[in-house]
């Protein structure tokens, strides 16, 4: 069985080594991102899921080996793109207001 997910949005951020370590966790703590990739040109030097619903405290916790590791690349590197994966927002539907009396016909005499 296998099971199709919607399609995410992207988000990307040109950041310098020094930034990005507070930016992914930030991204970690707001916990509504699916996944972070960190690119350096088109390469791609990193890449992990995270869970869903996990946010905050607890996810600091969690993802402290990953923290570590970036620390670790951008620390040998610099201009780094940061491409963040979030769910999809489902579509809102716009309220529409008729204006009282526009295209009303019980208000016409005959």
């Amino acid at each position: 069985m296998t099971q199709h997910r919607a399609p995410g949005t992207f988000h990307e951020f040109k950041l310098k080594s020094s930034e990005i370590l507070d930016k992914v966790r930030d991204i970690i703590e707001e916990g509504n991102a699916r996944r972070i990739i960190i690119k350096k040109g088109d390469r791609v030097l990193m890449e992990f899921p995270l869970s869903v619903g996990v946010g905050g405290t607890t996810a600091a916790l969690l993802f402290t080996p990953h923290l570590a590791a970036i620390g670790a690349v951008v620390a040998l590197v610099s201009d780094v793109r940061l491409v963040v994966e979030r769910d999809a927002e489902p579509p809102t539907a716009e309220l529409t207001t008729a204006e009282p009396g526009a295209g009303d016909a019980s208000d016409a005499s005959a």
